[in-house]
C-alpha cells in the first residue's frame, strides 16, 4: 500500500526535478548576462511609461459604474452556461431527482439577474 503511493508520486517528482533542471541554467545565464549595475537604475528607467510615453496627469480615474449591472449579468450567465453544460452532458445518466437541484440553482441564478437588473435601472449609483 504504502508502495503503490509513493509509484504514483514518483512521476510528480520525476517532473518536478526535470523543470528545476531546465530552469537552472536559464537563471543562470539571464544572471550572467544582464547588466552590473542593479542598485542605481538609470532614472528614466523608473519612470511609469505608457506605450513609450512619458504619461501626463493624474494617475487615477474615476471608474465607471455605468456597466456594473452588465458585468453582473455577464458573470451570471457565464456560471450558469458552466453548470448548465456539465448538468446538460451527463442528463441521460442521472436520475428524475437530480432536476429539482439544478432548478433550484437557476431561481439563484435568476434571483441574482433580476437584482442585476435592478441595479441597472438605479441611476442614483452611478
Amino acid at each position: 500500500m504504502v508502495g503503490e503511493s509513493v509509484a504514483s508520486y514518483s512521476n510528480v517528482l520525476l517532473m518536478f526535478g526535470f523543470a528545476c533542471a531546465a530552469m537552472a541554467p536559464a537563471l543562470l545565464v539571464s544572471r550572467m548576462l544582464s547588466p552590473e549595475n542593479k542598485k542605481q537604475p538609470n532614472p528614466v528607467k523608473t519612470l511609469p511609461m505608457e506605450c513609450g510615453q512619458v504619461p501626463s496627469g493624474a494617475g487615477r480615474t474615476h471608474f465607471m459604474m455605468q456597466y456594473y449591472a452588465y458585468v453582473l449579468m455577464f458573470v451570471i450567465f457565464d456560471v450558469m452556461a458552466i453548470f448548465l453544460y456539465a448538468w446538460g452532458s451527463s442528463l441521460l445518466d442521472l436520475p428524475r431527482t437530480a432536476t429539482l437541484p439544478i432548478i433550484a440553482f437557476l431561481g439563484i441564478m435568476f434571483a441574482a439577474m433580476a437584482f442585476a437588473l435592478y441595479q441597472s435601472k438605479r441611476k442614483d449609483i452611478w
